[in-house]
């Protein structure tokens, strides 16, 4: 089995310390996705090890190390995206061209400086939840059903510019392999969880329906900036109904 697409993969997605692919040509990258929810299975894990290994020194302490912990593995990449995706479907006004032009503007707004503080107390609070509940290693699965959504979004919804990382990553995207990917990491969660893994792929589902709506409507297609967004949306979303189940 060749390893460089998920070292790419890794690189891409994540902080943590994988090979260096060397470089990627559009194909290289193509290759890549599916391995992206495998890249978040590795994520939530160490996330659940963090909530289990600190779950001593108190929920809110260990619900705060975990949040750290986790938002440092992403290097705050979807963050990112989230804040350039609440700040144009605000400023944009409903506006293409302004909404695309917006997602350029590196600085933040108050749009997004609201949403990120948001999503970070909903993650800490359903953290906190989850840590009492002495359930932690149902972490293990939010951050790899969030990238499932990225295999979603390159299969089904077109690229909203001309160029982009994603346009090659959509071009070159291997579909047989994307299909398998996305299917053996829904199965996973559901025979490891059983109907909260149901629960959860079903809302995981919900959410890329509503989401994939919103993007057409407003940009006939996606950029890697609503991508990310969903993917921060989607962890928040799935850790608020886990903790809503227990």
């Amino acid at each position: 089995m060749r390893l460089r697409p998920l070292w790419i993969a890794g690189r891409f997605l994540s902080r943590l310390p994988f090979p260096d692919p060397g470089e990627a040509t559009a194909e290289d990258i193509g290759r890549s996705v599916p391995w992206y929810p495998l890249i978040g299975l590795i994520m939530g894990l160490l996330a659940a090890l963090t909530a289990a290994g600190t779950g001593a020194l108190g929920p809110e302490l260990a619900a705060t190390l975990t949040l750290m912990v986790w938002v440092w593995s992403s290097g705050a990449l979807h963050l990112d995206g989230l804040a350039d995706s609440a700040d144009a479907w605000i400023g944009g006004l409903g506006s293409r061209e302004r909404t695309l032009e917006i997602m350029k503007d590196p600085r933040s707004g108050p749009a997004a400086v609201t949403l990120i503080g948001l999503v970070l107390i909903a993650k800490w609070s359903g953290l906190k939840v989850l840590i009492e509940a002495d359930a932690p290693w149902l972490l293990l699965w939010l951050p790899m059903l969030a990238r499932v959504q990225l295999l979603l979004v390159l299969r089904s919804i077109p690229y909203a510019r001309e160029q982009g990382m994603a346009a090659a990553q959509s071009r070159q995207l291997p579909r047989r392999a994307t299909w398998i990917a996305m299917l053996l990491a829904s199965g996973a969660c559901v025979l490891a969880t059983g109907w909260t893994g149901l629960v959860l792929l079903t809302a995981t589902l919900a959410g890329f329906a509503l989401a994939r709506r919103s993007m057409m409507q407003r940009l006939g297609g996606f950029t890697g900036d609503t991508a990310g967004a969903l993917v921060e949306l989607t962890e928040t979303l799935l850790l608020l109904i886990c903790a809503a189940l227990l």
